[in-house]
């Protein structure tokens, strides 16, 4: 008998699944039995992930900067019980005099603009007792010289987070805030640059490293699974938000 709350006969839809954190959570949910869509705005990538990932997974290239796209997607995807948001693109960290304000108004499209479509749009198909996940960072709540926005768009999630919790209940509504993970969410850096960043920022860290796609993953499983926290953030960041 699969246990109360498990993925046994659970749909995911998960934006963002194309790699890196959402991936593994594709992957992770598809183990323990989920049917999994894999939502991206890359045709190619999607199609890498599904084969990738295997088992009861399916793809749809979906532009998740166009709310009528993400509104059509949802009306035909049908009920499924939980969502996940993953998307986001790489935040340039500069101090606010060098910051281009409207390179700056650009990371909230993503980041929170798509992810507010993605919960209006797809809310109305969860099952009863189904769950939303979204993403936020420790920026928010650590942020450092230069992290201006990357730390007001982490702040925001957070806060829409625990608004929607309120307004979508009994859905539940939390998020995950990772710390550095190695990720293509980097790929704005060559590979001495990422290398040097993953290590400088590792040695700094209780947990003595970065972390991995698959380590944060657990975190957006838990909280599909767990069945009663809403309007929560949790942090798995190898300590950073301590040191």
């Amino acid at each position: 008998m699969p246990r109360q709350n498990g993925f046994e006969n659970k749909k995911v839809v998960i934006v963002g699944g194309s790699s890196g954190i959402g991936l593994a959570v594709a992957e992770e949910a598809v183990s323990q039995g989920a049917e999994v869509v894999i939502v991206s705005s890359n045709a190619a990538r999607v199609q890498g992930a599904v084969k990738s990932v295997g088992g009861k997974a399916q793809g749809r290239a979906v532009d998740v900067s166009d709310e009528k796209a993400i509104e059509s997607f949802f009306t035909n995807v049908g009920a499924f019980d939980h969502l996940v948001f993953t998307a986001g693109d790489s935040l340039q960290l500069e101090v606010l005099a060098e910051t281009d304000l409207k390179q700056a108004r650009h990371a909230f499209e993503l980041r929170y603009w798509s992810a507010l479509a993605t919960v209006k749009y797809g809310g109305s198909q969860i099952r009863k007792g189904g769950s939303i996940v979204l993403t936020t960072g420790v920026a928010g709540r650590r942020p450092q010289s230069g992290w201006v926005i990357a730390a007001s768009v982490c702040g925001t999630i957070e806060a829409l987070t625990r608004a929607l919790a309120v307004e979508l209940a009994p859905i539940r509504v939390n998020a995950v805030s990772p710390g550095v993970v190695r990720t293509n969410l980097w790929q704005n850096m060559n590979s001495s640059e990422r290398q040097q960043l993953f290590e400088s920022v590792g040695k700094r860290l209780p947990m003595g490293r970065v972390g991995e796609a698959h380590d944060i993953a657990q975190a957006y499983l838990f909280l599909m699974k767990e069945g009663f926290g809403t309007g929560q953030t949790v942090v798995v960041d190898g300590g950073t938000t301590l040191v």
